[in-house]
């Protein structure tokens, strides 16, 4: 408590965690605001019964949003989506590349880049959302559209745009006045937000007897282990020790001093999961909409819970961890900048041998990062197929809210350092995530 008491006593402080408070309030506003010309009744029941698809897991990440069919309905992911697209694009495109190094103004051109292709994907999926919607009823037949037509379209498209646009900027301001990263931010509002129905519903289910009472304790106790687990490896760091050579300038002498770089076990973050997941879901969503045999057989076999599914999870994790890994971190260009600055690693020739060495390194770390991710994500998973847990209690969940929680907390704590206040601990402190 005496955190909060010394992060209340710095006026610039008080005003960021104000101003981020009051536009998660707004966010969560727009999440009840719904669009026009929708069935709300018979869409949430058809979410409530796909709940295991595509569908399921954006209405997660939107906050309900989706399942509400609000002006938020998008939620950030095709913000997420166009800037995972640029990142990527930044290593095939030399242009982009040549802007990625041109510092603070080629990041401010590549952020308005994310920006229009933001909108570009709003409005794709806006389109596409609107015109299946007309074609789909809910668990009674009711027809979720109330007055289909091109007018209901158009309508939907702009207002999902405008919607997600709204969210961008929120984030933007949120990163920029606020404290934390405001993308993230809305990402771990719209998740915990869901949290107390999430409780509700496994009390329920505790009181029917589908859930067994001896099992509430181990429960508790598992999810207390699984985000020590997330804050262990979040927070680790491989420091390999780097020297700097001694330099003599006129009288003065530069360098000579020792440091490290930091690398993190879990580089690539939640996008492994978060794109493991989406991809996975694919065959349940379109097995819903197309009642063929062959494909309701695969739907089946690739649903949550089948063994098929958890080793294709598995596969696509590790596969995501080592693709995004190397498009984050690349051991030549930190090779040729420690060769500039007149750094090397004791031991380690400088240039091509100590780019070998940080890829070897690199390599075993993004092993290790992806077996945590990928028993934190299947874990949950199985205990949620097993013990019919709700799905708020899932892995990439748990991973989204305790990794943007040591965001916001290791920048408050930055904030009550400089002015010399007491942090949160008492003893040692929170290793940032970046």
């Amino acid at each position: 408590m005496s955190g909060f008491q010394s992060a209340a006593n710095i006026p610039e402080l008080r005003r960021r965690v104000l101003f981020t408070l009051i536009m998660l309030a707004v966010y969560r506003m727009g999440v009840q605001i719904p669009t026009p010309g929708i069935n709300g009744e018979a869409l949430s029941a058809f979410f409530e019964q796909n709940a295991s698809t595509l569908f399921g897991m954006f209405n997660m990440f939107s906050g309900g949003a989706l399942e509400n069919f609000s002006i938020f309905a998008l939620g950030i992911m095709p913000y997420i989506s166009a800037s995972i697209i640029i990142q990527l694009m930044t290593v095939v495109v030399p242009q982009l590349e040549a802007l990625k190094k041109e510092g603070q103004a080629g990041n401010r051109k590549i952020t308005q880049y994310t920006r229009y292709g933001t909108v570009a994907l709003s409005i794709i999926q806006g389109t596409f959302i609107a015109t299946g919607l007309e074609s789909m009823t809910g668990p009674g037949g009711a027809a979720i559209v109330l007055n289909p037509g091109i007018q209901f379209k158009l309508m939907t498209m702009l207002t999902l745009t405008s919607g997600t646009a709204f969210i961008m900027w929120l984030g933007e301001q949120m990163t920029e006045r606020g404290i934390g990263n405001g993308i993230s931010l809305i990402i771990f509002a719209g998740i915990v937000a869901r949290g107390p129905a999430a409780i509700v519903n496994s009390i329920q289910l505790i009181k029917a007897g589908e859930i067994a009472l001896f099992f509430v304790p181990f429960l508790v106790l598992f999810m207390f282990f699984i985000v020590a687990v997330i804050v262990f490896f979040e927070t680790a760091q491989r420091r390999i020790p780097i020297q700097y050579a001694k330099r003599v300038v006129g009288r003065k002498v530069y360098g000579g001093q020792s440091s490290h770089l930091p690398l993190k076990i879990n580089i690539s973050g939640v996008i492994p999961p978060i794109f493991a997941s989406s991809i996975m879901m694919f065959p349940a969503t379109i097995g819903s909409f197309i009642q063929i045999d062959w494909v309701q057989k695969v739907s089946a076999a690739m649903s949550p819970g089948t063994v098929y599914y958890y080793i294709c999870y598995v596969a696509m994790i590790v596969f995501f961890c080592f693709f995004y890994t190397a498009v984050q971190f690349k051991p030549d260009d930190v090779a040729d900048n420690l060769k500039k600055n007149g750094g090397f690693i004791p031991g380690i020739r400088p240039g091509k041998r100590t780019a070998e060495f940080l890829d070897k390194v690199l390599t075993r770390l993004t092993v290790v990062g992806a077996i945590y991710l990928s028993a934190v994500c299947v874990l949950p998973t199985i205990l949620i197929g097993q013990f019919n847990i709700p799905f708020f209690f899932g892995g990439t969940a748990l991973l989204i809210v305790v990794g943007v929680g040591i965001d916001t907390i290791s920048q408050i704590e930055s904030h009550l350092h400089m002015r010399n206040y007491e942090g949160f601990m008492k003893q040692g402190r929170i290793k940032g995530r970046r």
